[in-house]
């Protein structure tokens, strides 16, 4: 199964068009049924758990959609990062008023960021005090969304991606026969057309053994890179900074 990227229907759709809303509640759905939820909490507890600093967590999402996903993370980690600045990034305002109240319910202070990608990866962010050189975020991760770019486009973002974290971790569907299988069979949580359509899609995207590691930069000897296969349907990777400012860190 060679990777083959397309364009997927609701990327293509309006915030408010009542296709892609229900889109995205069967995305809430479809998260639950590969797991995802408790794939990110897991490695956001590894990352947490090495930290040495006690500033707050700096943590952005890329690609965030609605915000419902992270915010599932973050009642799964109450108590385990009390301290916590999320930036939720998509090229949609999608994240209502009520879900930055959620967060702050939990001890998250989150922000929504309306911006493209690359638009992103283009723009001058400044490292923040205590982190390396390079870094503006302890962890960035994504969800079901590396897999909409075909690689010279995607090897760009990782080098973005690498340049200002300490940390990434990106979850996304795995481009195998039985995930294939699958997503034929997404009408039967009661999918709706669009849904149904790009979820075929995203598994001729999406990604197997190491692909994603094979576009992270060249500075691989400063990272621990682990990719693998999830649950039944999903594919991740994990990156983690070994090398900070030249030094290996305690």
């Amino acid at each position: 199964m060679p990777r083959v990227v397309a364009a997927e229907t609701l990327d293509g759709l309006a915030e408010n068009d009542p296709a892609a809303m229900r889109s995205r509640r069967d995305l809430q759905r479809v998260h639950r049924m590969m797991g995802t939820r408790a794939m990110v909490t897991q490695a956001l507890r590894r990352m947490s758990t090495a930290r040495t600093t006690h500033s707050p967590l700096r943590i952005l999402e890329l690609g965030a959609g609605d915000g419902s996903l992270m915010l599932g993370v973050a009642r799964a980690l109450k108590g385990a990062c009390p301290r916590v600045e999320l930036m939720l990034l998509d090229r949609q305002a999608l994240v209502g008023c009520a879900t930055v109240a959620h967060y702050a319910d939990l001890g998250w202070t989150a922000v929504s960021q309306v911006m493209d990608v690359f638009v992103w990866a283009a723009s001058d962010e400044a490292p923040q005090p205590g982190r390396s050189a390079s870094a503006c975020w302890d962890v960035i991760v994504s969800n079901l969304f590396l897999h909409h770019f075909e690689n010279p486009p995607l090897a760009s973002l990782l080098v973005a991606i690498e340049s200002r974290t300490e940390h990434f971790f990106a979850c996304e569907p795995r481009r195998a026969p039985l995930a294939l299988v699958g997503s034929h069979l997404i009408g039967a949580i009661g999918a709706n057309s669009v849904t149904r359509q790009d979820a075929v899609l995203s598994v001729h995207a999406g990604f197997r053994d190491q692909e994603i590691s094979a576009l992270w930069p060249a500075r691989k000897a400063a990272w621990t890179l682990n990719e693998y296969s999830a649950g039944l349907f999903s594919h991740c990777f994990r990156a983690e900074r070994i090398e900070i400012d030249g030094a290996t860190p305690p």
